[in-house]
């Protein structure tokens, strides 16, 4: 996994919870005097033993976890590759465009860099389904990074996730509507 993803989950431990946190959750994941460089690539098991320590440290589930950290990520992703976003796009957009626009750049960017791919249907201008298909199973993070692209853009938007490779699923489903209710 790419080491912003690294450095910016040691913000998020360190604004949640203190300064000194996040030494403690290395100390809980086994991964004592670690650094992670925002340049590199870390295992994915790293990634795993932290949020696991994370979720056991805050009490939490570790989808919890996630998905918070999704949203406190949102805004520094949105921050690097803003440029990459017309300034008409409004949150579905972000989400319906994110592999063609952003993805794609990031794999040229950085060879070693393996985000998720992702593939949508636009279904109306209200509505986007992003298929989510990953070895790492992060659906609440990418569920909790579209929280906070909506929360960038000022927007209310809703979620439902139909199909979870947590489940026995092949790919997750998650169907994001702006400012609607699901029953």
């Amino acid at each position: 996994m790419h080491g912003i993803v690294f450095s910016q989950l040691r913000k998020y431990v360190e604004t949640k919870h203190g300064r000194h946190a996040w030494n403690t959750l290395l100390k809980h994941a086994k991964l004592e005097n670690r650094a992670y460089l925002s340049v590199s690539e870390y295992p994915d098991a790293e990634m795993e033993a932290l949020v696991s320590a994370a979720a056991m440290m805050s009490g939490q589930p570790a989808t919890v976890v996630l998905e918070d950290f999704g949203v406190f990520i949102a805004l520094p992703l949105m921050h690097m590759y803003g440029h990459l976003i017309p300034e008409e796009w409004k949150t579905l957009d972000v989400i319906d465009r994110t592999e063609e626009t952003i993805h794609n750049v990031v794999r040229v960017q950085n060879p070693g860099a393996k985000p998720p791919v992702l593939r949508s249907i636009r279904r109306s201008e209200d509505e986007v389904v992003l298929i989510y298909g990953s070895p790492r199973k992060l659906c609440a993070f990418a569920i909790g990074i579209a929280r906070g692209v909506a929360k960038h853009f000022n927007e209310t938007i809703e979620v439902a996730q139909t199909k979870c490779m947590h489940n026995g699923a092949p790919h997750c489903e998650i169907v994001f509507r702006k400012g609607w209710k699901f029953r």
